[in-house]
Protein backbone atom coordinates (compact mmCIF):
# COMPACT_ATOMS: atom_id res chain seq x y z
CA UNK A 1 0.00 0.00 0.00
CA UNK A 2 2.40 2.23 0.85
CA UNK A 3 4.74 1.63 -2.31
CA UNK A 4 1.50 2.15 -4.64
CA UNK A 5 0.54 5.60 -2.44
CA UNK A 6 4.15 6.60 -3.77
CA UNK A 7 3.88 5.31 -7.12
CA UNK A 8 0.77 7.70 -7.48
CA UNK A 9 1.86 10.48 -5.79
CA UNK A 10 4.95 10.40 -8.38
CA UNK A 11 2.34 10.24 -11.53
CA UNK A 12 0.39 12.54 -10.38
CA UNK A 13 4.13 15.07 -9.68
CA UNK A 14 4.82 14.60 -13.45
CA UNK A 15 1.29 15.10 -14.65
CA UNK A 16 1.27 18.45 -12.94
CA UNK A 17 4.95 19.11 -13.88
CA UNK A 18 3.71 18.63 -17.66
CA UNK A 19 1.04 20.81 -17.48
CA UNK A 20 2.55 23.51 -15.88
CA UNK A 21 5.76 22.99 -17.72
CA UNK A 22 3.19 23.33 -20.94
CA UNK A 23 1.31 26.02 -20.14
CA UNK A 24 4.18 28.70 -19.69
CA UNK A 25 5.47 27.49 -22.57
CA UNK A 26 2.37 28.28 -24.70
CA UNK A 27 2.30 31.77 -22.76
CA UNK A 28 5.58 32.73 -23.56
CA UNK A 29 5.04 32.11 -27.47
CA UNK A 30 1.77 32.85 -28.13
CA UNK A 31 0.66 35.54 -25.61
CA UNK A 32 1.31 39.53 -25.50
CA UNK A 33 0.77 41.50 -22.71
CA UNK A 34 -2.61 43.42 -23.59
CA UNK A 35 -3.92 46.91 -23.66
CA UNK A 36 -5.56 45.97 -20.72
CA UNK A 37 -3.15 44.62 -18.83
CA UNK A 38 -0.72 47.65 -19.43
CA UNK A 39 -3.79 49.65 -18.09
CA UNK A 40 -3.99 47.68 -14.92
CA UNK A 41 0.00 48.05 -14.55
CA UNK A 42 0.37 51.69 -14.68
CA UNK A 43 -3.30 52.97 -13.39
CA UNK A 44 -1.66 53.55 -10.01
CA UNK A 45 0.82 55.77 -11.35
CA UNK A 46 -0.77 58.24 -13.66
CA UNK A 47 -3.24 60.75 -13.11
CA UNK A 48 -5.55 62.86 -15.78
CA UNK A 49 -3.31 63.66 -18.71
CA UNK A 50 -1.40 66.86 -17.36
CA UNK A 51 0.80 68.60 -19.82
CA UNK A 52 3.93 68.91 -17.84
CA UNK A 53 7.26 71.10 -19.01
CA UNK A 54 10.39 69.38 -19.72
CA UNK A 55 13.88 69.07 -17.95
CA UNK A 56 16.47 71.71 -19.66
CA UNK A 57 18.77 69.24 -20.75
CA UNK A 58 15.97 66.98 -22.54
CA UNK A 59 14.69 69.75 -23.57
CA UNK A 60 17.90 71.03 -25.18
CA UNK A 61 19.44 67.61 -26.25
CA UNK A 62 15.58 66.95 -28.72
CA UNK A 63 15.40 70.74 -29.85
CA UNK A 64 19.21 69.83 -31.14
CA UNK A 65 17.76 66.58 -32.41
CA UNK A 66 14.86 67.60 -34.08
CA UNK A 67 16.15 71.04 -35.04
CA UNK A 68 13.48 72.73 -33.67
CA UNK A 69 13.47 76.07 -31.02
CA UNK A 70 14.02 74.98 -26.97
CA UNK A 71 10.88 76.65 -26.36
CA UNK A 72 9.61 73.67 -29.02
CA UNK A 73 10.06 71.09 -26.65
CA UNK A 74 6.92 71.72 -24.58
CA UNK A 75 5.52 68.23 -23.52
CA UNK A 76 7.86 66.79 -20.60
CA UNK A 77 6.22 63.73 -20.54
CA UNK A 78 6.52 63.17 -23.85
CA UNK A 79 10.39 63.36 -24.08
CA UNK A 80 11.02 62.34 -20.35
CA UNK A 81 9.32 58.95 -21.85
CA UNK A 82 11.61 58.97 -24.59
CA UNK A 83 14.61 59.63 -23.22
CA UNK A 84 14.14 56.81 -20.99
CA UNK A 85 13.36 54.14 -23.75
CA UNK A 86 15.80 55.08 -26.26
CA UNK A 87 17.98 53.05 -27.13
CA UNK A 88 15.75 49.65 -25.73
CA UNK A 89 16.15 46.95 -27.99
CA UNK A 90 13.55 46.00 -30.05
CA UNK A 91 12.14 42.23 -29.06
CA UNK A 92 8.67 40.92 -30.48
CA UNK A 93 5.52 40.97 -28.08
CA UNK A 94 8.08 43.01 -25.64
CA UNK A 95 6.56 45.72 -23.55
CA UNK A 96 10.09 46.70 -20.92
CA UNK A 97 12.74 47.74 -20.59
CA UNK A 98 14.27 44.32 -21.85
CA UNK A 99 12.99 44.80 -25.18
CA UNK A 100 9.89 46.07 -27.01
CA UNK A 101 8.38 46.15 -30.00
CA UNK A 102 6.99 48.93 -32.18
CA UNK A 103 3.13 48.61 -31.06
CA UNK A 104 4.32 48.06 -27.38
CA UNK A 105 6.17 50.88 -27.25
CA UNK A 106 3.39 53.15 -28.75
CA UNK A 107 0.29 51.71 -26.35
CA UNK A 108 3.07 52.49 -23.45
CA UNK A 109 3.35 55.97 -25.04
CA UNK A 110 -0.14 56.54 -25.33
CA UNK A 111 -0.49 55.25 -22.11
CA UNK A 112 2.34 56.71 -19.65
CA UNK A 113 1.94 59.75 -21.70
CA UNK A 114 -1.34 60.90 -22.77
CA UNK A 115 -3.41 58.63 -20.18
CA UNK A 116 -4.93 57.11 -23.86
CA UNK A 117 -5.17 53.29 -23.48
CA UNK A 118 -4.59 52.01 -27.56
CA UNK A 119 -5.21 48.78 -28.80
CA UNK A 120 -1.96 46.77 -28.73
CA UNK A 121 -1.19 45.61 -32.52
CA UNK A 122 -0.75 47.99 -35.42
CA UNK A 123 -3.64 46.95 -36.94
CA UNK A 124 -6.15 47.79 -34.53
CA UNK A 125 -4.06 50.73 -33.56
CA UNK A 126 -4.10 51.84 -37.29
CA UNK A 127 -7.79 51.58 -37.21
CA UNK A 128 -8.62 52.90 -34.08
CA UNK A 129 -7.23 56.27 -35.47
CA UNK A 130 -8.61 59.59 -36.95
CA UNK A 131 -7.06 59.18 -40.70
CA UNK A 132 -4.95 62.28 -41.51
CA UNK A 133 -2.87 63.73 -44.09
CA UNK A 134 1.26 64.12 -43.35
CA UNK A 135 0.81 67.56 -43.56
CA UNK A 136 -1.94 67.91 -40.60
CA UNK A 137 0.12 66.06 -38.22
CA UNK A 138 0.66 66.80 -34.84
CA UNK A 139 3.00 65.85 -31.57
CA UNK A 140 1.94 62.20 -30.50
CA UNK A 141 -0.25 61.63 -33.89
CA UNK A 142 0.43 57.73 -35.19
CA UNK A 143 2.64 56.79 -38.25
CA UNK A 144 2.02 53.48 -39.80
CA UNK A 145 3.88 51.70 -42.44
CA UNK A 146 3.97 48.58 -44.74
CA UNK A 147 7.01 46.56 -44.34
CA UNK A 148 7.73 43.40 -45.75
CA UNK A 149 4.45 43.74 -48.00
CA UNK A 150 2.36 43.61 -45.08
CA UNK A 151 -0.36 46.04 -44.13
CA UNK A 152 0.27 48.12 -41.21
CA UNK A 153 3.42 45.92 -40.49
CA UNK A 154 5.05 49.24 -38.21
CA UNK A 155 3.99 52.12 -36.21
CA UNK A 156 5.56 54.78 -34.62
CA UNK A 157 4.36 58.19 -32.80
CA UNK A 158 4.93 61.33 -34.54
CA UNK A 159 7.38 64.26 -33.02
CA UNK A 160 8.04 67.73 -34.57
CA UNK A 161 9.68 69.22 -37.60
CA UNK A 162 9.27 65.95 -39.46
CA UNK A 163 10.62 63.73 -36.82
CA UNK A 164 9.19 60.04 -35.06
CA UNK A 165 9.81 57.79 -32.36
CA UNK A 166 9.37 54.14 -33.38
CA UNK A 167 10.86 50.63 -31.46
CA UNK A 168 13.47 49.43 -34.77
CA UNK A 169 14.06 45.94 -35.18
CA UNK A 170 17.48 46.68 -36.34
CA UNK A 171 18.34 49.66 -33.93
CA UNK A 172 15.52 49.43 -30.91
CA UNK A 173 14.15 52.64 -29.73
CA UNK A 174 15.15 55.29 -32.30
CA UNK A 175 14.14 58.69 -32.93
CA UNK A 176 14.43 59.83 -37.11
CA UNK A 177 13.28 61.45 -39.49
CA UNK A 178 9.83 60.35 -41.67
CA UNK A 179 11.19 61.34 -44.47
CA UNK A 180 14.44 58.83 -44.04
CA UNK A 181 14.48 56.85 -47.56
CA UNK A 182 14.41 53.53 -45.32
CA UNK A 183 11.19 54.43 -44.04
CA UNK A 184 9.26 56.91 -46.07
CA UNK A 185 8.75 54.17 -48.81
CA UNK A 186 6.62 52.15 -46.51
CA UNK A 187 4.54 55.03 -45.03
CA UNK A 188 1.09 54.64 -45.06
CA UNK A 189 -1.57 55.94 -42.77
CA UNK A 190 -1.27 58.41 -40.20
CA UNK A 191 -3.82 59.53 -37.50
CA UNK A 192 -4.47 61.08 -33.87
CA UNK A 193 -5.36 58.46 -30.99
CA UNK A 194 -7.32 61.33 -29.56
CA UNK A 195 -7.51 65.27 -29.55
CA UNK A 196 -4.51 65.36 -27.26
CA UNK A 197 -2.05 66.34 -30.00
CA UNK A 198 -0.41 69.57 -29.51
CA UNK A 199 -0.30 72.43 -32.24
CA UNK A 200 3.29 71.93 -32.76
Amino acid sequence: MPLQRLYLKQIFFLITATVLLSACHSRKLTQRPTADAVNDMLAKQRGPYVMVKPDKEIADKYATIMQVKRNDIQNGRLYTFIEEWLGVPYRFGGMDKEGVDCSGLVSLLQLQVYDQPVPRTTAQQANAVKRKYEDELKEGDLVFFDFDGRQFSHVGVYLQNGYIVHASTRKGVIVVRLHDRGIYQYFSRAGSVTDHSTTN
